[in-house]
């Protein structure tokens, strides 16, 4: 009766592969969107190209994510119910950066080739900076502080 012992497990895992991940993006057309948030999409996308809209459970919490192209390059705002922004995700180029950005980026990514670098910003405040990397044929993502060193919690 070895098989008893396997089968919660296997129907644990069988539930998590067979189950939606926890959240699960929904593309929306603007008119999708609540009054509050489409007053900050305006003020938010002044001058840039929108490229599109969604909506994502975050805990109980559903926030707004506006896609655009501003002068050349992407920029993703996440906004909440009530109009607040709530995060910035913006492209930027690698050598625009302070030294000790660059710096902390490319010993973090060791051999691996970055490919793409993005600001974060909370609250007003850049807190993070976010690069994509490719080693090969494996891609991942690795952030640093404003300051260039490693963070002690992924943003």
């Amino acid at each position: 009766m070895g098989f008893g012992k396997w089968t919660v497990p296997l129907l644990v895992l069988t539930c998590a592969i067979a189950s939606p991940a926890a959240t699960q993006e929904r593309r929306l057309k603007r008119a999708d969107l609540p009054a509050a948030v489409e007053r900050t999409v305006d003020q938010e996308s002044r001058g840039a190209t929108v490229r599109g809209y969604s909506s994502e459970k975050n805990g109980a919490l559903l926030e707004y994510e506006v896609a655009m192209t501003l002068h050349g390059h992407n920029r993703d705002v996440t906004i909440a119910a009530d109009g607040s922004v709530l995060e910035i995700e913006e492209e930027v180029a690698l050598d625009s950066l302070p030294e000790p950005v660059r710096t902390g980026l490319r010993q973090l990514a060791g051999s691996g080739k970055i490919t793409k670098v993005e600001s974060l910003t909370k609250r007003g405040a850049i807190v993070a900076f976010e690069a994509q990397v490719r080693t090969g044929t494996k891609r991942s993502e690795i952030q640093v502080g404003p300051d260039g060193k490693p963070l002690t919690h992924r943003e």
